[in-house]
């Protein structure tokens, strides 16, 4: 067109509403070993790991798909700013072209040129807008019905992310009426009149490249951190599974421990304690296989002895029915001496088993039981050695009464035998053992009491160790050692109160079932 009419309005056009598409995600449950898998792992198989279900292969696809998310966190505004550019580009060049009328006559040009400047600035028609005055500057013919407006002097770069990728994903040629601000005509705007499928061919090109460089720059970077990563951490941390594997099937064998390397990082400290750790329990493992073979002769020994002993008890018993004097005065020591060696082959060959039985809990009376537990730790053979129980009778207890029988008796004979050669014996002044039983929080507490002289500090630094926790001469330690297993064997625990001048106290605790 070659006339410039005077032109009053506006264009008008409506916005259409985003779009909502959002990609459905689903998890995957991921299916536990099986019951072979897990059989052969328990029977000394060595465990197989696939590099993709590894720390490798983890360690790759959580890389790149972190780094992947970072690229798409800067694409999608990439994309908005790029189409930003390329809009107010249109704004600019639209603003230039109107500058070729102010050096014709009549701000006329001919129907070519006027050609030429729309294909240059890629528009249908530019409108210069100043004040009340509105003008139809260049224009190809008369343009459809608008579908879109954007105002450039409001749209902001958070604002148009949606449109961005609307656009994008709609496709299509909208006509748009765009609107921006001339920087030749102070005060004035510059609205065009402009197809969108250009523009959504420039983003398109725009997001394909962007896109090649991301997957690239992903790519090299999760390459990058993964090899790093795989260097420092998973490296080492395959070093340490190994050699625990390995330590696990041939514990003896010296090459299964881990070489610890220098650093000084939390690996480096895992390593050493490791090394540590497996030389300790090599250790461990061999003084433990000799006390084992150790104890199978012991044992063996022990019922041979009982056996003997046997036979010696009987001629004991028979010696002292001789009518002699000296006889008679030597005859009770050597009764309570072959009484100790049978009582010691029996503990120690009880011992020797692996561990206590499983309890068989059932409901009995704790004071009836502890009116055996006085008669059978020999209170009686004692002078001036006093059984109190103080046990309110009925008291009802939940647990295996043989082992709780056993328990406690052997705490009983220890508080005896402290009495018996204590300074009460020796200075001919009586004691007492006191037997008492209370619910606390759920728990059964059984408390021996005696007023013997204490237990030494040897002792109570040894207590509970077999064949080291005796506070006398020629005793085993056995009896709080067997106490303690029948304990833990009902959950429970056994406690040493107090030990002193006044007498020691042990309470033996046992849950309700």
């Amino acid at each position: 067109m070659t006339g410039l009419p005077r032109t009053e309005g506006s264009l008008a056009g409506a916005a259409p509403g985003p779009a909502d598409g959002r990609p459905r995600t689903s998890n995957s449950a991921v299916p536990a070993p099986s019951a072979d898998t897990a059989l052969a792992q328990a029977r000394g198989a060595k465990p197989a790991v696939r590099w993709y279900r590894g720390l490798s292969g983890q360690l790759l696809v959580l890389t790149i798909l972190f780094v992947m998310l970072a690229e798409v966190m800067i694409f999608v505004p990439s994309i908005a700013r790029e189409r930003m550019s390329f809009l107010n580009a249109t704004i600019a060049d639209a603003d230039l072209a109107t500058l070729a009328l102010e050096e014709t006559p009549n701000n006329m040009v001919s129907p070519e040129l006027a050609r030429r400047l729309l294909d240059t600035v890629g528009v249908r028609a530019i409108v210069l807008r100043g004040g009340q005055i509105s003008r139809l500057v260049l224009a190809d013919v008369m343009p459809p019905a608008l579908d879109v407006t954007i105002d450039l002097r409001e749209t902001t770069l958070l604002g148009t992310l949606d449109d961005s990728l609307v656009a994008l994903v709609r496709g299509g040629n909208r006509v748009v009426r765009l609107i921006g601000t001339s920087s030749q005509t102070p005060g004035a705007r510059v609205e065009v009149v402009m197809d969108e499928a250009p523009l959504l061919a420039h983003l398109r090109l725009y997001a394909g490249e962007i896109l090649s460089v991301s997957i690239l720059i992903s790519l090299v970077t999760a390459l990058l951190v993964y090899f790093a990563l795989h260097w420092r951490l998973v490296r080492p941390m395959a070093r340490v599974t190994q050699s625990m594997v390995d330590f696990r099937h041939d514990p003896s064998n010296p090459w299964a421990v881990i070489r610890p390397g220098t650093r000084e990082d939390e690996i480096g400290i895992a390593e050493r304690e490791l090394a540590a750790m497996q030389i300790d329990l090599r250790g461990a493992l061999r003084q433990n296989r000799r006390l084992a073979e150790l104890g199978q002769a012991v044992s063996k020994i022990s019922h041979d002895l009982r056996n003997i002993l046997a036979t010696a008890t009987l001629v004991s018993d028979r010696i002292a029915l001789i009518d002699d004097p000296e006889v008679q005065r030597l005859a009770p020591t050597l009764l309570r001496s072959v009484d100790r060696a049978v009582t010691l082959a029996s503990e120690t060959l009880r011992y020797g088993r692996a561990e206590e039985p499983v309890p068989h809990r059932s409901k009995f009376d704790l004071h009836d039981l502890m009116e055996d537990v006085g008669t059978s730790a020999g209170v009686g053979q004692v002078p001036r050695l006093a059984w109190k129980n103080e046990v309110p009778a009925p008291f009802a207890i939940n647990a295996d009464r043989d082992q709780v029988f056993r328990a406690l008796l052997n705490i009983a004979r220890n508080a005896v035998q402290a009495m018996d050669g204590g300074a009460e014996a020796s200075r001919g002044a009586g004691g007492q053992v006191v037997a008492r039983a209370e619910r606390v929080n759920g728990h059964v507490a059984i408390d021996i009491i005696d007023t013997g002289p204490g237990l030494p500090p040897k002792a109570r630094e040894a207590l509970f160790r077999p064949f080291a926790g005796s506070a006398r001469a020629g005793g085993t330690g056995l009896g709080l050692a067997i106490a303690r297993d029948i304990a833990r064997a009902h959950r429970g625990e056994i406690h040493l109160v107090r030990s002193d001048e006044r007498g020691t106290q042990f309470r033996l605790e046992i849950p309700d079932a």
